[in-house]
């Protein structure tokens, strides 16, 4: 047997056991993640062995690896072939792996601009609540019916079952890329977001607080230089302005580090055009104005109702208070399908239970 052949044969043991005495299990690579969401319970059935990249065609754009395998492991082949995972997932820890990074579903500045993490998985091997490996997908686009499981497996938080594998479309880094700067309130900044994002410009990525807005241009030289001619703004060195977009992918920047005792960290979906909240604490605005950062003393029901007047919703991100349900609640009809989902691929409720809703 292969040791990648044990690795399986351990974590089929694992879970039959947890599955006959329904006990629960938290799936785990480095940890980096595993803050987010609602309770941890459970023994760590840690995935880290089972690493390594199983494939990798950069003619063709697509890369498959095991679960275990560290983010800095994959990036770092790529970028030998001048290429990229587009969403840019946050690493949040030296020790992320790929299976962590699809399971909590998240993306970086790039996300408005080319998609979510769901937007680039072509397939994945699962291991149900029954020891079985299960096969969803493939390695090109267009080959699904019915569920697109492999999809659905971005975001899950590992409550579905073990991920095993997964086939990730990849593509090339830009030709060129340049970072420009602004100074405007909040109300400009949105409004000046939406007007550029009508228009044909290469933006990869936007960020303001504090009274700037920070735009990053990325692709063909000719593009980005007429976008700057037609954009205006301050040009950002490029030392300084791969260091902003690393710390707004990875929370390093002051604005996440300024917490206060009772303030918890909200991230809001909404519309792009909608208006900046005048609710106490301060904003970090992204993604061309759909997503909003929020650090604030407000009560869970205030944040909530005002992302839900804008047609929007709100995560409780970080430092929250015990008892606070993290995510939105679903609509009944809507957690009926989590429901039934849980229960076809866990159906003994082993996996991360409880880490997304009570009720699964």
């Amino acid at each position: 047997m292969t040791d990648t052949n044990d690795t399986l044969e351990h974590f089929r043991a694992v879970i039959e056991h947890a599955t006959v005495h329904r006990t629960p299990l938290q799936l785990r690579g480095g940890g980096t993640k595993a803050w987010y969401g609602q309770q941890r319970v459970g023994d760590v059935l840690d995935t880290r062995a089972y690493s390594g990249i199983v494939a990798y065609d950069p003619a063709e754009l697509v890369i498959t690896a095991r679960c275990g395998t560290p983010l800095a492991d994959i990036e770092a082949a790529l970028a030998e072939h001048n290429q990229l995972l587009p969403f840019e997932p946050p690493y949040f820890g030296p020790g992320a792996t790929l299976g962590g990074a699809v399971a909590a579903g998240l993306a970086g500045p790039r996300r408005s601009a080319v998609g979510a993490v769901r937007d680039f998985v072509l397939g994945a091997k699962l291991m149900d609540g029954r020891g079985h490996v299960l096969t969803f997908g493939g390695q090109v686009m267009k080959n699904v019916a019915g569920y697109d499981v492999s999809r659905m497996l971005a975001g899950s938080l590992g409550t579905l079952g073990l991920i095993l594998e997964m086939s990730l479309k990849v593509l090339p880094q830009p030709f060129a890329e340049l970072t420009l700067q602004f100074e405007m309130n909040a109300i400009d900044a949105v409004r000046k977001l939406n007007e550029w994002g009508g228009q044909p410009l290469p933006i990869t990525g936007s960020a303001w607080r504090n009274d700037l807005l920070v735009i990053r241009l990325a692709g063909a030289s000719a593009a980005i230089k007429a976008a700057r001619v037609k954009m205006g703004g301050e040009l950002v060195d490029a030392i300084h302005a791969a260091k902003f977009w690393h710390a707004i992918r990875e929370q390093t920047d002051t604005f996440f580090a300024d917490a206060g005792p009772g303030q918890a960290l909200w991230r809001l979906a909404v519309p792009s055009t909608a208006e900046p909240h005048r609710l106490p604490g301060k904003q970090l605005i992204e993604w061309g104005g759909a997503q909003r950062w929020w650090i604030t003393d407000a009560d869970a029901q205030i944040v909530r109702s005002a992302a839900r007047q804008d047609g929007g919703h709100a995560t409780l991100f970080r430092y929250g208070e015990p008892g606070v349900s993290v995510f939105t609640p679903l609509p009944a009809p809507v957690m009926r399908i989590h429901r039934n989902l849980k229960s076809v691929f866990d159906p003994a409720g082993i996996f991360n239970p409880g880490r997304m809703y009570p009720e699964f």
